[in-house]
């Protein structure tokens, strides 16, 4: 008898499926902009997002958006152009996100703790020619155009202080922690742009400039978020209209969304997850955002109490951090009626307690950049703990042999594939890598995710190694080959293997073993390298352990085995 395999017409899943959902939607056939417009003329007076005490209405939303996106039109954006959107997360951060898809343009949200030799990447892969970001990021942004090419360089930078968007003085219920205080209340002065013009935000908003008119719809690109993987340089992910709204509208009605929810914004925006699943679902609803620059369990555990905070998605570590401060007994979290999120897995004795003091179920779910987040999700009613869930509405997902691209049965192991209205388009100038990405398979296109998996009797998928060579740091994804790429610009360096090391807080942290040229011996150290890295790359890249070797493993073809030395990491 042959082995139990989940076609097409098995799908065990469905017996746990909300009973109120249908299992496919189909999103409108209009652009994410209609999704802020609509709401903003359903609910004008409602709060759309609250920072620090500042509360901005829908209306005011929408009209900030416009008066930037004229602006952006100004400056010579056409339909299709690339924006550089580099922020901590913040009211500027969505004002600017729908205004860039206002004036026809794609977002390219890039992560702000990116270091200048990092983000010279995100401005000449895309062509981005404009870039809007915070007055404590502009500086490494301007070093990094200026150390390109004159015709590769930024030509407009758009700069915004915090406290355009709060006043400092109002902000009582919701102080913000003292170690942010000169972070978020400090005005920097503008950087000079060579060969460009910077402008503040009060100039990009105070705006005469007429309104184009919206030209982009589903089939138009939309967003551009970078990966990185197993070689170089990251990848543009190019995601439509169309990808983005399926699952910003998926991710509402699977979590019981609705106008009334306040949502708790902490995951980062410049993510997908936080893109997709967070801000665009919640503005497709009409619900409130109270944002979070960066995470602090004191200021959660006071939003939550004073905003009487509904939903809250975010990373394990982030809900572990929160039962653990001493001052968690004054904090009120009976608003909450639905928890979860991803990047990691929710201790089982965590996602415990949850249930046991709150009654809350977390619900993990599981996603990549290239499906604009969930591929995968629990259902909230019926959610296995340390799994990624069931494959989400209108996603078809399988498990395959990685060699022979074929079914694996019920229980094995192999590489987790989707199909799907929220797979992207493929990656921006790499048509060999998009090759690479997808197969066929029963007549349809999947994505291969390189993770490996496999699915139980009930239908629910769980990670159990990865095909790709990638570190999960407390949920943020490191690419080895990118670190790796970035140190060898060391000029101490003569080879680094980058591999993983256990972490007691992180789950896993970034080590180094390498070897130094020659004349650099005894003239570096290893703390050298740390600090070296730390100018140079994003915090979570930067090795924690550096280690030097005389050599490294190789292969008889000269390859670096880095499976030997993550071996023998493993075993230390």
């Amino acid at each position: 008898m042959a082995p139990a395999r989940l076609t097409a017409m098995h799908r065990p899943h469905h017996k746990f499926w909300p009973k109120r959902l249908p299992h496919a939607l189909n999103p409108p056939a209009t652009s994410l902009w209609d999704n802020l417009e609509i709401s903003a003329r359903r609910y004008p007076d409602k709060a759309a997002l609250v920072f620090f005490g500042r509360v901005f209405s829908y209306r005011e939303l929408v009209d900030k958006a416009q008066r930037l996106a004229a602006t952006l039109s100004a400056l010579g954006l056409k339909k299709g152009d690339p924006v550089m959107l580099d922020m901590q997360n913040c009211p500027q951060l969505v004002i600017a996100h729908f205004a860039i898809l206002r004036a026809n343009a794609v977002v390219v949200p890039v992560n702000p703790m990116n270091r200048a030799e990092e983000l010279k990447h995100y401005i000449n892969d895309p062509d981005a020619k404009v870039a809007i970001t915070t007055a404590d990021l502009a500086a490494e942004i301007a070093r990094a155009s200026d150390a390109l090419p004159p015709q590769e360089r930024l030509a407009h930078m758009i700069v915004s202080h915090f406290t355009d968007a709060f006043d400092p003085g109002a902000a009582a219920g919701d102080a913000m922690p003292e170690a942010w205080r000169d972070w978020l209340l400090t005005r920097h002065p503008l950087p000079a742009l060579a060969g460009g013009e910077v402008m503040s935000w009060e100039q990009a908003l105070d705006s005469e400039a007429p309104l184009p008119a919206l030209e982009v719809g589903p089939g138009d690109m939309a967003v551009l978020p970078y990966t990185s993987g197993t070689t170089g340089l990251p990848k543009g992910c190019m995601h439509l209209h169309s990808s983005i709204m399926h699952n910003a509208m998926s991710s509402c009605v699977w979590g019981n969304g609705t106008a009334e929810n306040v949502t708790l914004l902490v995951v980062p925006m410049f993510h997908i997850t936080g893109m997709v699943s967070v801000m665009h679902a919640n503005i497709y609803a009409g619900a409130t955002l109270v944002i979070m620059p960066r995470w602090d369990r004191e200021l959660a555990g006071r939003l939550i109490s004073r905003w009487k905070v509904t939903t809250w998605t975010n990373i394990p570590t982030m809900v572990i951090d929160l039962l653990a401060s001493p001052n968690f007994d004054q904090y009120d979290l009976s608003s909450l009626v639905h928890i979860g999120g991803g990047g990691a897995a929710m201790p089982q004795a965590v996602a415990q307690r949850l249930l046991e003091q709150f009654g809350l179920r977390y619900v993990e779910g599981y996603g990549l950049t290239e499906t604009a987040a969930p591929s995968h999700s629990n259902p909230p009613d019926d959610p296995k703990q340390q799994c990624l869930g069931v494959p989400f509405m209108s996603c078809d997902a399988r498990v395959v042999d990685p060699e022979t691209l074929e079914e694996v049965a019920v229980g094995e192991q192999g590489e987790i594939i989707m199909h799907g209205p929220m797979v992207f388009a493929g990656y921006w100038k790499r048509p060999e890598a998009t090759a690479a990405a997808f197969i066929e398979f029963e007549g349809k296109r999947f994505f291969r995710s390189g993770d490996l998996g496999r699915v139980d009797e009930d239908g629910y998928f769980f990670l159990t190694d990865r095909l790709k060579r990638m570190i999960n740091a407390s949920g943020f994804k490191v690419w080895p080959a990118e670190v790796e790429a970035l140190m060898f610009r060391h000029p101490a360096i003569q080879e680094a293997c980058v591999i993983s090391a256990k972490d007691s807080y992180r789950g896993e942290t970034v080590k180094a073993v390498v070897v130094l040229r020659a004349s650099h011996k005894g003239q570096v150290s290893e703390q050298d390298i740390v600090d070296w890295c730390r100018e140079n790359m994003a915090v979570y890249k930067v090795p924690r352990i550096v280690q030097f070797a005389d050599a490294l493993p190789k292969s008889g073809s000269g390859k670096v085995m880095w499976r030997t030395l993550q071996e023998q990491e493993s075993k230390a």
